[in-house]
């Protein structure tokens, strides 16, 4: 991919980006060198079909998973140098991610699923700002509730606030309305769109929707592992 940012305007820059999985004698390429740079506050959507390696790509671009080699740098920090502890610290206060199943701990309510992640990394502040949060997501009344006590879109809102809660310069979402209904969707990607403007984050969401991606400022096209088209989206 072609970039005329500077390094210190960029948010993500990969070169010649690869992952192997399988053994030594069946290696499996899933990325196959990829080249990619990301403006600071960028939004990005991630197309292509299954087994294309969106989700590959993600995993490695947020660091759950390590690249098999090319360089990788990810808000100031060299995740390709860097092992599964490394890259674990690293996710910690720069990377939000939001998925498809939600993901929360049930035996948490809503304000402890947020405030968790923030405690771990060291916050003192982490209940105060998980209820501010909740509440900046329209769930100020249910701070207290389990996850089994909230609908599918009340679990994602919880997951959104828990992504954006610590302030990272990344979030990442994947397929953040695939368990949603279309109307429950239209509001979730609304209130991401919303919430990641009020942080001022880069945001990057592998998505199989095409009118999500009519949503953000450049989109990428992903098949066998590469990228195969890097488009802006001039309404935007």
């Amino acid at each position: 991919m072609t970039n005329t940012s500077s390094g210190a305007s960029l948010a993500i820059s990969a070169r010649d980006l690869t992952l192997t999985l399988g053994s030594a004698s069946a290696p499996v390429d899933i990325l196959r060198g990829i080249d990619l740079d990301i403006a600071k506050g960028e939004v990005v959507a991630l197309l292509g079909p299954s087994g294309s390696g969106k989700s590959s790509l993600m995993a490695v671009l947020s660091g759950l998973e390590r690249a098999s080699g090319g360089t990788l740098n990810v808000a100031g920090a060299d995740f390709a140098e860097m092992d599964e502890d490394g890259l674990a610290k690293a996710r910690r206060g720069r990377i939000g991610i939001v998925l498809q199943a939600f993901h929360l701990l049930p035996t948490m309510t809503a304000a402890e699923n947020v405030a968790t992640p923030m405690e771990l990394a060291g916050s003192d502040d982490a209940q105060p700002r998980a209820i501010a949060e909740l509440e900046a997501v329209g769930l100020g009344h249910r701070t207290g509730h389990y996850p089994t006590q909230l609908s599918g879109g009340e679990q994602q809102r919880v997951a959104i606030a828990r992504a954006i809660a610590p302030r990272p310069e990344l979030i990442f979402a994947d397929e953040p309305t695939g368990n949603l209904d279309v109307t429950t969707g239209e509001e979730i990607v609304k209130l991401l769109f919303e919430r990641r403007a009020a942080s001022g984050a880069t945001l990057l969401i592998i998505t199989h929707d095409a009118s999500l991606a009519e949503k953000c400022e450049r989109v990428l096209t992903m098949a066998d592992g590469v990228i195969v088209s890097d488009t802006k989206n001039t309404a935007k």
